[in-house]
């Protein structure tokens, strides 16, 4: 299943204790978060920006790997998550801004930061503004570290085109929401160009002055029970239209029963792992 393009709502108290609920009960933000942090080069750091930190689940992968000195800011554009995540997490050595994305370099000196990790949320920006204030704030040989999800990157990793054996949640929804309400599905994702394509992304960095560096279409394995609880967040529940939320759980629970809990569900992810360029010598 695609991740869905949850582009408002974060900053309502409901979404933001679900989806921090969500993320200490289940595995897929953790695992994409070491992931990314795994990767962002943080031995040594002494700076690292999680940028769309959301409540702080990526922070939490950071903080295990930087060395005790080291700093983290967490910079998102909903104060209700962050305050979820003042609340949970309380490392000292953690700051949060709120701020969007695209403003972070109004908050950080130039050349200031060893990495910048951003986890499942980088589409929901406005990407060249973003990319450009990463290369404003991150020192010459630091690291920026995303994902995208393959429904937006427009690709599919091969376990989840061999893994899946039936209808996915998502497809199981719309057709309960059809036959319960009259529901008519908008296009189907795969109709649409992908909204952030490889080649895209390419273009922006280079604009913007920065290099990948390294590309890796990943596989994030769960359930249907765990894609069930992700459903279940307010801000991801489907189907769109004017459906109450309690019509949406409804609907929801109707077509979980037609699956099986322990069944396979995998999701595509694309990392791109972006460097700073050196300072040319004078």
């Amino acid at each position: 299943m695609a991740p869905q393009d949850a582009i408002l709502g974060w900053d309502e108290d409901s979404n933001a204790e679900a989806y921090d609920a969500f993320t200490r009960a289940h595995p897929m933000y953790d695992a994409t978060s070491r992931d990314l942090a795994r990767r962002g080069h943080l031995a040594n750091a002494s700076l690292v920006v999680d940028l769309c930190g959301g409540a702080g689940a990526t922070a939490r992968a950071i903080l295990d790997l930087i060395p005790a000195r080291a700093r983290v800011v967490s910079v998102d554009n909903a104060a209700a998550m962050q305050r979820v995540g003042r609340r949970t997490l309380t490392d000292a050595r953690l700051t949060w801004i709120t701020s969007p994305a695209e403003r972070l370099a109004d908050h950080l000196h130039a050349s200031s930061a060893d990495a910048v990790v951003c986890n499942s949320a980088i589409w929901k920006t406005d990407t060249a503004a973003v990319f450009a204030a990463v290369a404003h704030i991150l020192r010459p040989g630091g690291h920026f570290v995303f994902n995208i999800g393959g429904g937006f990157a427009g690709v599919r990793h091969p376990d989840e085109l061999s893994t899946r054996t039936g209808p996915s949640l998502n497809a199981l929804i719309r057709q309960v929401a059809a036959e319960t309400h009259g529901y008519t599905p908008p296009p189907r994702d795969a109709d649409r160009p992908p909204k952030l394509p490889l080649k895209t992304v390419t273009e922006q960095l280079t604009a913007a002055g920065l290099t990948i560096v390294g590309t890796e279409l990943t596989a994030q394995h769960s359930t249907m029970a765990e894609k069930k609880a992700w459903l279940s967040i307010p801000v991801f529940a489907r189907p769109e239209g004017d459906f109450t939320h309690a019509q949406r759980m409804q609907i929801l629970d109707t077509a979980y029963a037609m699956t099986t809990p322990d069944a396979p569900a995998v999701t595509s992810w694309l990392v791109v792992v972006v460097a700073q360029r050196p300072k040319a010598a004078a």
